[in-house]
């Protein structure tokens, strides 16, 4: 393919994954989904105060934190009377993203080498 190509393929896969590199960057979101899926076998999901008192984060700021992992497709929420439960979804957004990378990773793969060392 030719690279002018490729570049616009990829520059699309990057632009349907900008909420989940969004979401994935910050490190009080990374320190939120380790810690879900460290208790992933154990529960159906967690709400907000469970969270809360498992990190170091305020109700409204863990609730904020959630709200950008599920516009990303990260979780997911079932609502059980007046309780919110948050659970990972299908894993769509982050096969996307994986997918995003491996095309850029076949792309750099094919670019000559431009370090000045030449092999011998």
């Amino acid at each position: 393919m030719k690279p002018m190509k490729e570049a616009s393929e990829l520059a699309a896969e990057l632009k349907q994954c900008q909420k989940v590199l969004t979401a994935i960057g910050d490190e009080t979101r990374q320190e939120i989904i380790i810690r879900m899926i460290a208790c992933a076998d154990d529960c159906s999901g967690l709400r907000v105060p469970d969270i809360t008192a498992m990190t170091h984060l305020s109700r409204p700021a863990v609730s904020h934190h959630l709200q950008i992992l599920k516009d990303a497709g990260i979780l997911n929420v079932r609502k059980q009377g007046t309780m919110n439960y948050y659970y990972f979804g299908s894993g769509k957004a982050i096969e996307k993203l994986i997918s995003a990378l491996q095309h850029a990773d076949r792309i750099i793969q094919m670019l000559p080498d431009r370090s000045g060392e030449c092999e011998e």
